[in-house]
């Protein structure tokens, strides 16, 4: 299979009836340069290439999490956009996701089996201009008990609740801080500097921890 699918900065393709070898396959492909964003749910196939605009925010959103964890003196492991998979049913690539109460079951390992280990406890997941109806079924039927969304103008919370997220006010990875007001943080991304912010929202952590 040729692997030279070419995309516009956050264009989205969505395929029916894709196999699950044919996803493998294209897994397997395209390796060597990981642009594309892969989400496969019995057999239907979403092919999405990030924009600059998705990257920031993806980026903002996981080191938020990696302050909060620092500051809260939490553990984390990080494992960034690793594809999960459950065999012949579903596949997905989150921005960014973390192991943080599981983290003992995983540390260390260098594959996750999701038939043997538990998915990450939170995924971070930028949808700019798209919908995340799909990846919420993928990540739902794969127990991935905690979401962040953030669409370019709302940030929510998302637990997982009798199969489906519902939008909440407290997470349960952070529990007792109002995170929503991450969002007053990530309407600054693109008027000030990166590190600028990121202290400012450690001082905030500071702030709300005393």
């Amino acid at each position: 299979m040729a692997s030279n699918i070419l995309l516009q900065a956050e264009e989205i393709i969505h395929l029916s009836g894709i196999s699950w070898q044919t996803y493998e396959n294209l897994l397997n492909e395209l390796s060597a340069s990981r642009r594309l964003r892969l989400t496969y749910n019995r057999g239907n196939l979403e092919i999405m290439v990030p924009s600059p605009e998705h990257e920031r925010y993806k980026k903002i959103l996981g080191r938020f999490v990696e302050t909060l964890s620092e500051e809260l003196e939490i553990s984390i492991d990080p494992l960034g956009s690793t594809t999960f998979k459950r065999p012949d049913s579903i596949g997905a690539e989150p921005d960014e996701c973390f192991y943080i109460g599981n983290i003992n079951v995983i540390r260390g390992k260098k594959r996750i089996d999701l038939q043997l280990d538990p998915p990450p406890d939170l995924v971070i997941e930028i949808d700019i201009t798209s919908g995340s109806k799909n990846r919420f079924e993928v990540y739902a039927a794969m127990g991935v008990p905690e979401i962040w969304l953030y669409n370019g103008t709302k940030f929510t919370i998302n637990i997982l609740q009798n199969n489906e997220y519902v939008s909440v006010n407290q997470s349960l990875a952070f529990p007792n801080l109002p995170l929503l007001e991450i969002a007053d943080f990530l309407a600054q991304v693109e008027q000030k500097d990166y590190l600028d912010l990121v202290r400012e929202f450690r001082n905030w952590v500071k702030s709300k921890k005393n």
